[in-house]
């Protein structure tokens, strides 16, 4: 065992006094030390519930002969984050989530790990952690929100981001606004779409790396106290066969995570979190790959932001089992922290007979939810969530209106001075020119509470799964990099063509020349982290990781 490297031996005397001090008994030596990495903290709804569930993996560790030590790791609430400058340091905290839970496994040498988390880049973060230290490790997820209810109709935090814009267009007042928002939002988990959270739990169990039922079970359940328990358990039998993330994180479950993501119609985030853990466990994947898997499968479940349905509804439709159950058929075989097989899991699934999960013969759209797009504006790509797009803007094209950052547009948008048909541009918002590349949700919120329906939407920066509409984010390169999307001036036309997986800026190749001889990306002064964070970060087509090169 790895811990025998700080407990065996007459020279390990004085860590063994350090570990007695601490309660350890003698028998406890001779058993493997498994690390709790727990994300508990009362700032993030989707993180305030996690002691009661830590203390269930604890007794699972205990009862299956492993002795357990919980630690604390930092989560950044998105939501609370969004719409001002707090939002450039989300992206960055997930790679000091991977980089703690490595100092912390590493230095204290645990046998194995069970990751407990919930939010934006709090699980992507732990996954990174798993593939990078590579013992066995279980990650457990802590759950959706129930969804929030005000007048016979279910509510979640887009419909106060949404809100803003039907205060904005007078379709709303104040009032309303502050009833919508004491009733969205009924407690703990995370939020109840099928938004970054909740997708990124999907894909830790589409791949394997949490139980069966683990990604949809509600925070406030005790079927999620049981998975805790479970989880707590299997990390020990983990440890005693050898089973390593790596085995488990592989080019095939990979593949399935994103088809899974292609049937739910999950958030883009996931084409960046998918890229970064690759990453960290040694397996080529690029954005082509999603394109080529979203071809083959198509949209199944018409989940919020895009549809009516929210997690808890996925849940009661058999949760991620059922949907890889109705993929069976297009599934690589890989292993689970359960132990079964992935395809086994797929085969034995149930679906009730009343399902939001619809069958391959009869999906919400017949291609996946997500696409990458490529072209003179982003010839690194980009990545549109297509499920939450009406087909009549799957083609458009129209003139640019360009913004220097989010704030800029923001305003303009509250203040009427988009039309529809424009493209709004935000550009100096990606990984190193914001830096932290923002989520873009409150002009995409309130461009529809306002009721534009013809405005599409175009960033260097990130848009939150809770995004619906013609927002086609993470354009690479980035601005601050050079990118074709920093020569943009506005009223040049952009032709956006959803179907043929198209962004182009209509310039020709001797204006663009002529531009670029003139062009200087725009600099800011940063200190601290976001300083360090700028100078190492890759573009967004890899993942937004950092170069450590």
């Amino acid at each position: 065992m790895r811990s025998d490297e700080v407990k065996k031996g007459y020279h390990r005397a004085p860590n063994r006094a350090l570990l007695r001090s601490l309660g350890v008994t003698k028998e406890e030596f001779d058993k493997p030390f498994i690390g709790i990495a727990n994300a508990w903290n009362d700032i993030v709804p989707g993180h305030v519930h996690l002691r009661a569930l830590a203390v269930k993996v604890r007794e699972g560790i205990a009862a299956a002969g492993g002795v357990p030590f919980e630690f604390g790791v930092i989560g950044i609430c998105d939501g609370i984050a969004m719409g001002h400058e707090g939002m450039r340091y989300s992206l960055p905290s997930r790679e000091n989530i991977a980089d703690s839970i490595e100092l912390m496994a590493e230095a204290h040498r645990f046998d194995g790990m069970v990751m407990v988390g919930t939010c934006d880049k709090i699980v992507p973060g732990m996954l990174m952690a798993a593939a990078r230290i590579n013992i066995p490790s279980v990650v457990l997820t802590g759950g959706p929100m129930l969804p929030g209810y005000d007048e016979g109709r279910e509510l979640s935090l887009v419909d106060v981001f949404e809100g803003v814009g039907k205060v904005a267009a007078g379709d709303m007042d104040e009032q309303e606004l502050c009833n919508l928002e004491c009733c969205a939002m009924p407690g703990c988990g995370s939020c109840q779409g099928l938004y970054t959270a909740n997708t990124m739990a999907c894909m830790t169990e589409a791949m394997g790396m949490s139980l069966p039922g683990c990604a949809t079970a509600p925070a406030v359940d005790a079927e999620k106290l049981r998975i805790a328990r479970k989880s707590g358990e299997a990390v020990v039998g983990l440890v005693a066969e050898g089973i390593a993330p790596r085995d488990i994180i592989t080019a095939a479950s990979l593949n399935n995570a994103i088809r899974v993501d292609m049937a739910l119609g999950g958030s883009t985030n996931t084409v960046l979190h998918l890229m970064a853990i690759a990453s960290e466990a040694g397996v080529p994947l690029d954005l082509d790959t999603f394109n080529r898997i979203g071809s083959r499968i198509p949209h199944l479940c018409h989940m919020q932001p895009s549809g009516p349905h929210s997690v808890l509804a996925l849940h009661r439709s058999g949760g991620i089992p059922a949907v890889l159950g109705i993929l069976l058929r297009e599934l690589e075989d890989s292993p689970t922290v359960s132990g079964r097989r992935i395809r086994e899991i797929a085969n034995g699934a149930k679906t009730p007979a009343v399902s939001i999960i619809q069958p391959l013969e009869s999906p919400v759209n017949p291609a996946g939810g997500l696409r990458i797009l490529k072209g003179s504006l982003a010839p690194g790509g980009a990545v549109v969530k297509s499920a939450a797009v009406s087909h009549t803007m799957w083609h458009h094209q129209g003139p640019a209106r360009v913004f220097d950052g989010e704030k800029e547009a923001m305003e303009a948008i509250l203040a009427r001075h988009v039309r529809e048909g424009d493209v709004v541009v935000i550009r100096y918002e990606g990984p190193r020119g914001a830096p932290g590349m923002p989520e873009m949700l409150a002009p995409t919120s309130a461009l529809m509470g306002l009721g534009y329906s013809r405005v599409a939407l175009v960033t260097d920066g990130r848009f939150s799964g809770g995004t619906r509409g013609p927002c086609i984010g993470h354009v690479t390169p980035e601005a601050a990099a050079g990118g074709p999307i920093g020569l943009v001036h506005d009223g040049d036309l952009i032709e956006i063509d959803i179907r043929e997986r198209r962004i182009d800026l209509m310039l020709s190749k001797a204006e663009l020349k002529r531009r670029r001889a003139f062009f200087a990306p725009k600099q800011k002064s940063l200190t601290g982290i976001l300083a360090r964070y700028a100078r190492m970060v890759t573009q967004a087509d890899r993942g937004a990781v950092l170069d450590r090169d």
